[in-house]
Order: structure tokens, then C-alpha cells, then sequence
């Protein structure tokens, strides 16, 4: 079997995947959707991730190789999932081994934008800070406060775990279907404006797609209020960006951190230059464990689909 690895993966994934497959490990920018339909022709499986554009046209010419998608990381909005399926191509993703590493990111981006750490270190390293006063770099209190989960799924309960547990925060959250298995006080609210509007801190859970897509804007910023802060660890498209640039240049929130954005890896400028943000990288996963383990998950998946087996994680 020969596969395409879209990105270069931790050296323990890259030495189990190259010990089972004839592997090819790309090192550059993220697949167009032409550069998928042609990978899509050259090869019979690939291991693809975030940004490559497995999209409808990718999938719609002749003479395609390639019979499955291991795809690297839970989220899968890139791929098309309908389209691959009706090109007679399986797909599956990598859950659970990313759950706790992207709540702990969530709790990083709470702890960061509500006490003003970012905005603080930059005025430091810049040379800019004078010394201590009392009412320097006043933030929000993080104990005790609300946390609005937007998504209770694995990621969602583990942040509300987190949040409740570690800092006696108390829970609401909105989902759109009913959630009773939980190990915590936690209350879903009927609506997502009234999530909002309950919580000091909102944190964006949902999976990314076209269904949660500007999920996130100006009338949901609205509704968190002055005195309210969002932090996004799902997909940067389920929050308008620019709804919420204008929410944090005016004052309609009082901050938001982080981890994914709208047109990856490009962060608009007005959003870098405000000082009432936490901004990361897309760290979520990043961790050697976590990132090896990811690996290890999609080619299990691939292995069983080798092997004639219904792989663990199939999506599509």
C-alpha cells in the first residue's frame, strides 16, 4: 500500500508508520484541493489533517487511487465526508487521545485572557512595566466564577470538569441535544443567548462544519456582555471574526482568548494588536505524547482497514 502522510509526524508515529507502509511524508504547506485530487489519484491511502482541502471537487474526477482517509486529529470539517463516501472512500479521525490536552489549552486561554497575563508579559518584555501598584493589570476572578460551555461533548465536559473541579466554577452550558451524563453540577440552559448571558466566561466546544459555522456573532458577543470574556478551542469559523474584532475594539466583551482562527494561519492584524486577547498558536494537541499518540491512532485505523477490519474510528 502506498501512502501519502500530509505532514511530517513525532519520530515514534513516523517509525511505526514507515515500519508498515510504503510512506511518503509531505513537508509543506497544507493541500489545496487540487493537490488532494491528485493525491486522491497517486496513492491508496492517506493520513491528511487540518487545512488540507479534501472538498466535493476533490473527489469528483476519474481514476482515484486512494480507497481511505486516516485522518490526523478529531475534527474532520476539511474533508468531505459525503463526497468521499459516494467515491467509495472510508474516513476516520483520532478522538478521545485529544480530549484532555485541549481542555487543558482551554483552561490556559481562561486562565490568560481573564487575568491579563498576555497583556501583561507584552508590556514587560517590551520594557514598559514601571512595577507593582495596586490597581495594575486588574482582571477578572477566576474562582468562583461562571463558565458557559458551548458543546458539551468529550472536550466540553472535560473543560467543565476542569473548570468546576480545580476552580469551584460554577457550570452551564448549551448542546443541541439533551445531556444528562454528567459527574458534576452543571445546568443546561434552553438557548445559546441565554448561555451567554448567564456566564462571565464562555468557552466554544463544537465541532467545526458547516452546521456551526458563525455559530459565534455579534448578536451572540451581545448577548455575553461587557463583563463577559470567549474562549475558542474548536474551529475558528464557528466565531465571525470580525464580529468579534469589533466586539473587543468596542467594549461589547471584555476579552477573548484564542486557539484557532477563521483563515488559519493568517490572524488578521486588528486582531493581533488588541490587547485584551490571549492568542495561541493552535496549540491544542501539541504536546509530543499527544501528537505521537494521534499518529499511532490513524495508522491503527489504516492497519484495520488493510486488513479487510471495520476500522475503530470510521466517520464516513
Amino acid at each position: 500500500m502506498k501512502l501519502l502522510v500530509t505532514r511530517h509526524m513525532t519520530d515514534r508515529a513516523t517509525a511505526a508508520i514507515s515500519a508498515r507502509f510504503q510512506a511518503e511524508f509531505r513537508d509543506a504547506a497544507p493541500l489545496t484541493a487540487a493537490d488532494a485530487a491528485q493525491a486522491l489519484r497517486d496513492y491508496d491511502a492517506i493520513i491528511p489533517t487540518l487545512g488540507d482541502r479534501f472538498t466535493a471537487e476533490a473527489f469528483a474526477g476519474a481514476g482515484l487511487r486512494c480507497r481511505f482517509l486516516a485522518n490526523f486529529g478529531a475534527g474532520y470539517n476539511h474533508i468531505d465526508v459525503a463526497a468521499a463516501r459516494r467515491a467509495g472512500i472510508g474516513v476516520s479521525n483520532t478522538p478521545d487521545v485529544v480530549t484532555d490536552v485541549t481542555a487543558d489549552i482551554a483552561l490556559t486561554l481562561i486562565l490568560m485572557v481573564m487575568r491579563r497575563a498576555s497583556e501583561g508579559e507584552a508590556i514587560l518584555r517590551a520594557g514598559g512595566w514601571t512595577g507593582w501598584t495596586p490597581t495594575q493589570f486588574l482582571g477578572a476572578h477566576v474562582t468562583g466564577a461562571t463558565v458557559g460551555i458551548i458543546g458539551m461533548g468529550r472536550i466540553g465536559k472535560e473543560v467543565a470538569r476542569r473548570c468546576h473541579l480545580g476552580f469551584g466554577m460554577r457550570v452551564v452550558f448549551h448542546n443541541r441535544s439533551t445531556v444528562s451524563s454528567l459527574d458534576i453540577p452543571a445546568r443546561q440552559m434552553p438557548s445559546l443567548a441565554e448561555t451567554l448571558a448567564a456566564c462571565d466566561v464562555a468557552v466554544v466546544a463544537v465541532p467545526g462544519g458547516a452546521g456551526t459555522r458563525h455559530m459565534i456573532g455579534a448578536a451572540e458577543l451581545q448577548a455575553l456582555g461587557p463583563q463577559g470574556y470567549l474562549v475558542n478551542i474548536a474551529r475558528g469559523d464557528v466565531v465571525d471574526e470580525a464580529a468579534l474584532i469589533a466586539a473587543l475594539q468596542s467594549g461589547a466583551i471584555a476579552g477573548a482568548g484564542l486557539d484557532v482562527y477563521e483563515a488559519e494561519p493568517e490572524v488578521p492584524e486588528a486582531l493581533r494588536a488588541l490587547p485584551n486577547t490571549a492568542l495561541l498558536p493552535h496549540l491544542g494537541t501539541a504536546t509530543d505524547e499527544v501528537r505521537t499518540r494521534m499518529g499511532l491512532r490513524a495508522l491503527d485505523n489504516l492497519i484495520a482497514f488493510d486488513e479487510g477490519r471495520i476500522p475503530a474510528d470510521l466517520v464516513g
